[in-house]
């Protein structure tokens, strides 16, 4: 469905440069991003942020379905505002604006998205929410054995 693409575009990833003193702190997070209109999902996930990942993850939603850019991108004293639109290989647009508040151990964004599909305007508010539930991540769960 459309809109489980645009909850995957906005909240899978974030991606951009961030000051390492004002950041999440890596380790091991639990995410909860959400749709929260037009319908509403809900995906709680557990992940590793590695030192590397920070930024990645603070600075503007992105996917491998959609290049997005943010001119107006601002992450200071543990407040975020972003504004700006992703494309899809396909040419589709999707307006992204949000705000949000940081600290190293947490992250909240709730944002708005805008698109048209079939020549019909659909707008949504998303968001995720996460936390820091460890400075170890888990061991990676090797596949089952056939």
């Amino acid at each position: 469905m459309r809109y489980a693409l645009l909850l995957t575009l906005m909240l899978s990833a974030l991606a951009g440069p961030a000051a390492a003193v004002d950041a999440i702190q890596p380790g091991y997070w639990e995410t909860t991003n959400k749709m929260l209109s037009p319908i509403r999902t809900t995906k709680v996930e557990k992940r590793c942020i590695t030192q590397a990942e920070v930024a990645k993850f603070m600075m503007g939603p992105s996917n491998r379905h959609y290049a997005c850019t943010y001119p107006t991108r601002a992450f200071e004293n543990g407040k975020i505002v972003l504004k700006g639109e992703c494309s899809s290989k396909k040419g589709r647009h999707v307006d992204v604006e949000g705000q949000g508040t940081y600290s190293a151990t947490t992250f909240k964004l709730k944002a708005t998205v805008a698109t048209e599909f079939a020549g019909i305007p659909i707008s949504g508010v998303v968001s995720t929410e996460a936390h820091r539930i460890g400075d170890v991540c888990p061991a990676p769960t090797p596949p089952p054995a056939n």
